[in-house]
Formats: C-alpha cells, sequence, structure tokens
C-alpha cells in the first residue's frame, strides 16, 4: 500500500512517515504544494495525506485540481483548521475525510484503513462490509437474498458510515458530508434519517447494525446478535 503525505511541518511530516512506516506503508513525502501536485499526478498511490496551509500553493487548490483532472485517488485533509465551515468546504472540494490537528494516531490509521478498503472495490459502484453490499448505481442495499432501495440522503449517509466503519463519525460530520451548507439541517433531521437507515437495515436482515455513542456521534458496526 502506497501512500503521500503533503505536509510542511517537517517533524509532524516525519513523524507520519514513521507512523505509517511502522504499519506497513510505503511512504512519500513532500513538503509543499507544487511538489505534492506533481507527485500526485505523476503516481499512482493507494492514498494521500494532504495538509492545507502548504507553501506555493494551498492544498484545497492542489485538491481541487486532482479532481479536475479526473484523479479519484482517496485524499484526507489533515489540517488545523477546524471551523464547520472549513471542513464543509474541503468536503465539497473533494476531499473524502477531513482530521483537525491534533489528532489521534490511531484514529487517522482507521481513517487511511477505511479509505483504502473502499478504494479496493470492484470500480466503486459496489462497497462491501461484513454480510452488506452497498450499489452506488442502483442506491441499493443488499444483504443475502433481500435487498432494499435507498433514497439520496439515506444512501449518502450509509456510504459514509460504511467507508468509515467501525469508527464515529459526530453528527456535525455527517451533516457536513450529506447536507448543503444552505440547508441548515437540525440534528432531529439526521436522526430521522438514522431511524430510516436502521429500519432498512433490519429489513435485509444483516448483523451490521448503526451504533449510537451518545453525545458523540454514529458508528457503523457488525454485531454478533446473543
Amino acid at each position: 500500500m502506497k501512500i503521500l503525505i503533503v505536509e510542511d511541518e517537517e517533524m509532524l511530516a516525519d513523524a507520519l512517515v514513521a507512523l505509517f512506516g511502522k504499519d506497513g506503508y510505503l511512504v512519500d513525502v513532500c513538503y509543499d504544494g507544487q511538489m505534492g501536485l506533481n507527485m500526485i499526478v505523476d503516481n499512482n498511490y493507494d492514498i494521500v495525506i494532504l495538509d492545507i496551509m502548504l507553501p506555493k500553493i494551498d492544498g484545497i487548490s492542489v485538491l481541487r485540481h486532482v479532481r479536475k483532472e479526473g484523479i479519484n485517488t482517496p485524499i484526507i485533509l489533515l489540517t488545523s483548521k477546524s471551523q464547520l465551515d472549513d471542513k464543509v468546504y474541503g468536503l465539497d472540494s473533494g476531499a473524502d475525510d477531513y482530521i483537525v490537528k491534533p489528532f489521534d494516531a490511531e484514529e487517522l490509521l482507521a481513517r487511511v484503513r477505511a479509505r483504502t478498503r473502499n478504494g479496493k472495490q470492484t470500480d466503486k459502484d459496489e462497497f462491501y462490509y461484513s454480510d452488506i453490499i452497498l450499489n452506488r448505481r442502483r442506491h441499493e442495499l443488499k444483504s443475502g437474498e433481500r435487498k432494499v432501495k435507498l433514497g439520496n440522503k439515506e444512501y449518502e449517509l450509509l456510504e459514509y458510515l460504511l467507508v468509515n466503519a467501525g469508527n464515529i463519525l459526530t453528527k456535525d460530520m455527517l451533516i457536513s458530508k450529506v447536507w448543503e451548507p444552505d440547508d441548515e439541517p437540525e440534528y432531529n433531521h439526521l436522526e430521522v434519517y438514522i431511524s430510516f437507515l436502521r429500519k432498512k437495515l433490519r429489513f435485509v436482515q444483516t448483523t451490521v447494525k448503526i451504533v449510537t455513542t451518545k453525545n458523540v456521534g454514529y458508528s457503523l458496526e457488525e454485531t454478533t446478535d446473543d
């Protein structure tokens, strides 16, 4: 698994190289946006960790250029910009995930594992987790012989939960991923759609469930019924 780290804080970049190298990744690193852009375009990385505040070209500009070129490599923004507007802007610009500094190393590793699992799916039309299959083209959830259609927001929520399976996603993260900034959704809107998804997961008779962590958010988990 090959990863690129684009980070201008050299001590942090070196720490990330050590972290991912210890976990078995092949790691390249660069310290400015222009070099990062060149390396993404010229190489076939499995995932990119990209800072926003970079010399020469900022991370958002790098991200937008890469997506304009049709490069779909998973990109995680790793940044000190923590405002909700910054997160929304980053995700809307084409980022697959957004992590705020300071961060927990194990969480970062888990997010990368989730994104690289997603990258292994056949032409990305179908996503797999445990005994469920999520079909992007048909917006269909399937487990065994049972299947059910999902509405647009149901699908987007479930896909985001699935590619981050096992990780707790905060309510703000889920809302910023699925709703447009102008929608101004409330937490109870999110809870309604989580309820819809739980009913559909029960309908297909999967062992996968959406687990609530009180006052934090939700995660997709494989459970074993007693």
